[in-house]
């Protein structure tokens, strides 16, 4: 048994889909600095990231199910991120704004967290599921200004 929660240690290394065109990731940990960057169409759920998130994204999706490093979403300009108890002073809110996620968000959402839990076993993605209506009201969307 390991001496910490899955969702507080560094699963995933700088850089991981940095890139990515396509498919899913499912991590029970966090990702260090530079997760997703330059996504263009992977779908991601993580529980938590390093500084520099999302940077440049064009496309794709991703679920961020605990804090965020400093200068999330600098230079997004495609796709959607969904932040759980979101901190505005992470983010680059140059090119982005945040919103209250809709209902048909939250369908998706729901759907991707309890994935999630039943392909990695994660005790804070099941915690979450437990109570999803006040979850679900704790998610901030991320919307490229470029996107609307």
């Amino acid at each position: 048994q390991a001496p910490f929660k899955g969702h507080e240690a560094i699963l995933a290394g700088n850089a991981s889909l940095y890139g990515a065109t396509a498919g899913k990731s499912f991590m029970a940990g966090i990702a260090a600095e530079r997760f997703a960057v330059r996504n263009s169409g992977a779908t991601a759920v993580v529980e938590g990231v390093g500084d520099h998130g999302c940077e440049y994204m064009t496309r794709g999706l991703v679920v961020i199910l605990g804090g965020t490093g400093a200068n999330f979403a600098a230079g997004m300009s495609g796709g959607l991120a969904f932040l759980l108890d979101a901190n505005r002073e992470c983010c680059n809110m140059e090119s982005i704004d945040l919103e209250e996620v809709e209902a048909e968000d939250a369908a998706m959402l729901k759907e991707l967290v309890s994935e999630h839990a039943k392909l990695t076993g994660s005790a804070k993605a099941a915690e979450l599921l437990d109570d999803w209506p006040q979850t679900v009201s704790r998610f901030t969307k991320v919307f490229p200004k470029e996107y609307k």
